[in-house]
């Protein structure tokens, strides 16, 4: 096993077990003997119903096999009771890693169509977001939205570039930007372990977790719970310091290449405050850039 394989291998085992937990054997439909020191189905209960042997299951669960086939993913995603966003995780987790050397890694971007677009976009709330949750381009309403206190280019430089979970976590302004901060953090978080399962070779990706892990007690305790979510649309609720409280329906719109880039636009219901307070930090960020 190399350095590459170690760190997918751990994230493998925790998340099977963490699954493994909270599957009770009466919603499994096996009879419970004996008593249990751990909650949730035992090894060789999970591997019965997989169809597989408690030996292999076991080896796969500790990291010692590591070339499992899809037939065999998919029968433990069943016997865990996965959704969508779990069996895909559980399918990149148990990928092989890719062999080889690590290219050195050269500043993300975002493609300039990409960027004409979300700025066409002047009355909708758009951001381009890389893999890591960093800042590849706002369009000025976005800026003033999520960021107003950061540098409107700052996302243009890559070695300074905004990152939302970052910011979500460690700068105290976009803490209080959020009126339900606990569920936009757990939505964060949860939505961060797919794009980590997914690119695990991402170096940048695991020094982002790494340091939110040292510096955030609630990152850590968030991680550790193996969330996974596939954050494709909802609702956020913000408490600007501009507009005040208002919430916004959100979208996430993933290019169709393996960037790992995606847009994420804002928009308001028609016809509620929230579209007023919506506009009105439009017609406030016009001013501010106009005299700057």
């Amino acid at each position: 096993m190399n350095g590459t394989d170690a760190p997918a291998v751990g994230a493998l085992g925790d998340f099977l077990r963490g699954r493994r937990a909270r599957l009770s054997p009466e919603d499994a439909g096996i009879v419970s003997y004996g008593t249990r020191r751990v909650p949730g189905l035992r090894r060789e209960e999970l591997a019965q119903l997989a169809g597989i042997s408690p030996t292999y299951y076991t080896r796969l669960e500790q990291g010692q096999s590591t070339n499992a086939s899809e037939t065999v993913i998919e029968a433990i995603a069943r016997a865990l009771d996965l959704d969508d966003a779990e069996r895909t995780h559980l399918h990149d987790l148990a990928k092989p890693a890719r062999n080889g050397r690590r290219r050195p890694a050269r500043p993300d971007a975002a493609r300039p169509s990409t960027v004409r677009l979300i700025n066409a976009m002047a009355d909708v709330p758009a951001v381009v977001l890389g893999r890591r949750t960093e800042v590849l381009a706002w369009n000025p309403l976005a800026h003033a939205l999520l960021a107003g206190h950061y540098d409107p280019a700052s996302p243009e430089r890559p070695a300074d570039r905004p990152n939302l979970t970052r910011m979500l976590f460690l700068d105290p302004h976009t803490r209080d930007l959020y009126a339900r901060w606990d569920e936009e953090a757990a939505r964060d978080v949860a939505s961060l372990r797919l794009f980590a399962g997914r690119y695990r070779d991402d170096r940048e990706l695991a020094d982002l977790v790494g340091e939110l892990i040292l510096k955030s007690d609630t990152f850590a305790a968030l991680w550790a719970k193996h969330p996974v979510y596939k954050c494709q649309s909802g609702r956020k609720h913000f408490r600007h310091p501009e507009v005040g409280e208002f919430e916004l329906e959100f979208e996430v719109l993933h290019l169709p290449d393996d960037s790992g880039h995606r847009i994420l636009t804002y928009t308001a219901l028609p016809g509620t405050p929230s579209e007023l307070s919506l506009r009105l930090l439009g017609s406030a960020s016009i001013t501010s850039a106009a005299t700057t």
